[in-house]
């Protein structure tokens, strides 16, 4: 099968997916409205709370929900073949993930900019949201603890990339002057920005910068993981406006070229996929691919982690309510252009199937590794772009997207505590710096506590994150469904894909628990259980809210806005 044609394919699917689908829902279910006065407006601050062009909220959206996890998941999911994981990625980017990223905003931005945990209470009840804040919290602690270990590790692999990653940061700070002292306009802020970020990828190989082996007794990884939290902490509490949005705006921008110097590669070498269409030779102990692939492939089909940042940041800083369809329904798609990437760089970047082979020797081989050989050997033969330079700008881009979403995950993870202050009457728990200490603090923990010194503790309970953050992403979608049948609008359209969806994660979860008792770890086990638990318990509440809202709209007038 050709690459190129697969690419063309899926973007022009996705394509339609946005121009016709997503009108439809923002119009006809959503009915966004161009008059609403959002919280971004109301409850203006200038630190959280900070009306923002769609361009830049874009580029703040789509590189928070990216992360690393639209390269990782489909890069380990093709291990099943490429078919799987390519209808997964565009069909559910089309059907779940943008009319779901949609939905967070316009939910949130109904309510005065509140969290899904916290709107849950709201709509559903307060039994609810208790639980849904755990599952929120214990994503939110995945996604920081895991992806400090990722960024580590890529830095401590490719030095090369060290330079870029750290040199975006300054970047972004002056980018953030340019745009919010509107010295200059923003077309010309993004090619200075874009330019500048690609000056020093291009100088990345030139001047590698080596973590030593060992640092004042902790290993050059600790090192790393301690400075990123050191880094995220700080980047939590500062205004939006000064390095959260410009550094998203920036990196959105890359990614893009990124994608664009990845496609024209593809276009021009048109490598065959070596990869087989559906892989009946999977290696042992490979678990099935339903339901498993549904929760391997988050990011880039639809992740409850995309709702935390839906309505934790991005609905505080929506200038229109009708900007919540390119901000949230285009930031899907922009991820799903990256998941499609992925799966054909880690299906055509390599010279043989036996070579593809020996990459997926077991299950949970490839991800970023796969996707930057794989994107390198697509580039340099068919661009002619050196292969080091090419590994350089693909590392770099993965370690950038898992920074920014630290960056918002460490917020939204301060705002869940100060969430907590508010409902627990703690009022020292709602001001920014204990709440952005205890953030620190909780994933520190996990890092270290579980990892030991090496501060890759975060990996222990990786295993469950497919299935918690796809659990997420279901409620997400019962909460919104909720509020359409309240509003006397079809549910359908969200309805559907959420059974699919929490279908798909209970029976993932009941097969991690076989899978977690015959290793023998309790751990997982235990946590397992609990995240089914809260699974099962929620959507019994949620199942009686929609009863009960279904019976109080008979009885009211349409259009309840």
């Amino acid at each position: 099968m050709s690459a190129a044609i697969l690419l063309l394919i899926g973007l022009v699917m996705m394509s339609l997916g946005y121009l016709i689908y997503s009108r439809f829902i923002a119009q006809r279910i959503y009915r966004l409205d161009p008059d609403f006065r959002t919280p971004a407006h109301e409850f203006e601050d200038g630190i959280d709370f900070v009306p923002t062009n769609r361009f830049v909220l874009w580029g703040h959206h789509f590189t928070s929900v990216a992360g690393a996890a639209p390269i990782v998941g489909p890069a380990i999911a093709v291990i099943w073949g490429w078919l799987p994981a390519f209808l997964w990625v565009v069909m559910g980017t089309i059907f779940f993930a943008g009319v779901h990223d949609m939905g967070a905003i316009w939910a949130s931005v109904r309510n005065k900019a509140k969290s899904v945990g916290s709107l849950t209470g709201d709509v559903v009840g307060k039994r609810a949201r208790s639980i849904f804040m755990i599952v929120i919290f214990l994503v939110l602690l995945m996604v920081n603890a895991v992806f400090a270990v990722v960024i580590a590790k890529l830095m401590m692999n490719f030095p090369t990339a060290v330079l870029p990653v750290w040199g975006a940061i300054v970047v972004a700070l002056i980018v953030g002057q340019l745009i919010y002292r509107r010295i200059v306009s923003l077309p010309v802020v993004s090619v200075i920005g874009v330019v500048a970020l690609y000056a020093l990828i291009w100088a990345g190989p030139s001047v590698p910068i080596q973590m030593p082996a060992e640092v004042a007794g902790m290993s050059g990884n600790a090192v790393w993981i301690l400075l990123l939290f050191l880094y995220a902490g700080i980047a939590s509490v500062l205004p939006v406006w000064m390095l959260l949005q410009p550094r998203d705006y920036i990196n959105g921008l890359q990614l893009f070229v990124g994608l664009l110097i990845l496609y024209g590669a593809i276009a021009l070498l048109n490598p065959v996929l070596v990869a087989p269409m559906i892989n009946n030779d999977v290696p042992a102990g490979t678990p099935s691919l339903l339901p498993l692939l549904f929760v391997t492939i988050a990011c880039g089909a639809i992740s409850g982690f995309h709702g935390l940042v839906a309505s934790g940041t991005t609905s505080k800083q929506l200038n229109k309510e009708t900007d919540a369809r390119f901000v949230g329904y285009f930031g899907a798609i922009g991820e799903g252009c990256l998941s499609l990437a992925a799966i054909l760089v880690a299906c055509a970047g390599f010279a043989s199937l036996a070579d593809w082979k020996a990459m997926y020797s077991a299950f949970g081989q490839g991800g970023v590794t796969a996707f930057v050989e794989g994107g390198a050997y697509v580039i340099h033969n068919g661009l002619g772009l050196p292969q080091v330079t090419a590994a350089t700008l693909l590392t770099v881009m993965a370690a950038l997207f898992a920074g920014t979403t630290m960056d918002t995950g460490l917020r939204l993870q301060r705002y869940i505590f100060q969430e907590w202050g508010e409902i627990y009457n703690q009022p020292w728990m709602k001001k920014p710096l204990p709440a952005t200490l205890l953030a620190i603090g909780t994933c520190l923990l996990l890092a270290f506590g579980a990892g030991g010194a090496d501060g890759s503790g975060g990996m222990i309970i990786w295993p469950l994150f497919g299935t918690t953050n796809q659990l997420l992403a279901g409620l997400t979608l019962l909460v919104i469904t909720v509020m359409l049948v309240h509003m006397r609008r079809p549910m359908w359209y969200t309805l559907l894909p959420l059974c699919f969806l929490l279908l798909m994660t209970v029976l993932a979860l009941v097969l991690q628990l076989k899978t977690f008792y015959a290793q023998e770890n309790y751990f997982l086990l235990g946590l397992d259980i609990v995240v089914l638990v809260a699974a099962i318990l929620v959507a019994l509440e949620c199942a009686a809210a929609l009863k009960r809202h279904r019976a109080l709209a008979a009885a009211e007038q349409p259009d309840a806005d």
